[in-house]
């Protein structure tokens, strides 16, 4: 037996967030991040709604990028405070991610941190409120999916949180929002997404439901990807609807390696982090050559190419296509090939080599693994970092 979960109701289209008067409550705290969703007025649009819903609103601001354990502590505390009835948040990947987290803190005060890191073993939660989450980015999906990432500074590590407890109540994709986005943003959400959307498809957990989504994702990011970065805002509209499509896919079919190594990879470096959209976008070539050793995950690549009206007259050559395409479209973006290349080298050659042992062992171990079509070994997993960090063929 499987799984098929998302939100009970997506709100989509132009103005969608003037649903919030709609919402049925007493008292909703709203997580934001750092001030652009502020900036740009979304914040008092949210707050204003939710007003003129009856309910008493409360603000936890400055979630930070790649939220911390800390932070979703705080927030956690605050919530207790004012015990609201809807949790509502507002922007990129980082506050929702970061408000799902908060939300089991504030319904299980003693629950710790360590207890839900394994993947699907929260407790039941909608005991004390609902959750409503609004995307700002084009990428992470997190307002339909069942995941979290979290990241432990003081130990170097994200966390990706798993369970269908969290998966949002209500998601309202307003395009809008997303017309905000910087054109280097723009690349790198929309390389998540295609992400999300190939990983679900040749995850070892598709299946007939989440196909489909995986699918028409996948063919929307190629065809608007370049243009929304370009900034074209009726692409930039399509790519906002195809990053959730993704994340209804990757949310029930989960992920694979290509995560593992980007999550245990961001934040193990001294000099700073490598963001997540870049670093699948840099994994994401090597990963399906990789995969494609698999006989099974090779078809299944194929089968995308052959989608997305990409030539070759075997299954290797169609693995191919989709590689060089992915490949030409980091270019287009202006997304380096490899980790030696990100940032002029903020991540230097020994430091790298000295970490490798660690970061390959947490990847294999990171939650998006077991559903891989292809469990590398250490030896393999040092192989193919090794391979992302110098832009070397995978040929194992």
């Amino acid at each position: 037996m499987a799984r098929f979960t998302l939100p009970r109701d997506i709100y989509h289209g132009p103005g969608a967030i003037e649903e919030l008067k709609n919402l049925k409550g007493k008292k909703a705290i709203v997580v934001v991040g750092g001030g652009s969703m502020k900036r740009f007025g979304f914040l008092d649009k949210v707050v204003n709604n939710l007003k003129a819903a009856g309910m008493e609103v409360q603000l936890f601001e400055n979630v930070e990028p790649d939220p911390s354990v800390e932070t979703v502590m705080k927030g956690a505390a605050a919530m207790r405070e004012f015990q609201p009835d809807w949790i509502v948040s507002i922007g990129g990947g980082s506050p929702i991610d970061a408000a799902k987290a908060m939300w089991v803190f504030y319904e299980y005060p003693e629950t710790t941190f360590e207890e839900i890191i394994q993947p699907f073993s929260f407790p039941e939660l909608r005991k004390k409120a609902k959750f409503l989450a609004i995307p700002s980015t084009s990428g992470t999906a997190t307002e339909v999916t069942a995941f979290s990432v979290i990241t432990d500074y003081a130990k170097g590590i994200k966390y990706p949180l798993a369970d269908f407890n969290i998966t949002p109540d209500v998601a309202v994709v307003d395009p809008d929002l997303a017309e905000t986005m910087p054109a280097k943003l723009t690349a790198h959400t929309g390389m998540d997404a295609l992400t999300h959307a190939v990983e679900a498809y040749v995850s070892t957990l598709n299946c007939c439901f989440t196909d489909p989504l995986a699918l028409k994702a996948i063919e929307m990011v190629f065809q608007y990807l370049e243009a929304s970065y370009k900034g074209d805002m009726k692409a930039r509209e399509q790519m906002h609807y195809a990053q959730c499509l993704a994340g209804m896919a990757f949310s029930n079919a989960l992920l694979g390696i290509v995560h593992s190594m980007a999550h245990k990879t961001g934040a193990a470096y001294k000099n700073g982090h490598i963001v997540h959209g870049c670093a699948n976008a840099m994994y994401l070539p090597q990963v399906i050559k990789f995969n494609a050793k698999n006989a099974v995950a090779a078809e299944r690549y194929a089968q995308i190419a052959k989608f997305v009206g990409l030539k070759g007259a075997t299954t290797a050559e169609l693995v191919k296509a989709l590689c060089d395409k992915i490949d030409e479209y980091n270019v287009a973006l202006s997304i380096p090939k490899c980790i030696k290349d990100y940032e002029n080298g903020m991540v230097p050659e020994d430091e790298f080599l000295e970490k490798l042992p660690q970061v390959a062992e947490l990847a294999i171990g990171d939650a998006c693994t077991g559903s891989n079509p292809r469990i590398p070994t250490q030896e393999e997993m040092e192989k193919l970092l090794k391979c992302c960090y110098y832009g070397t063929e995978v040929d194992f």
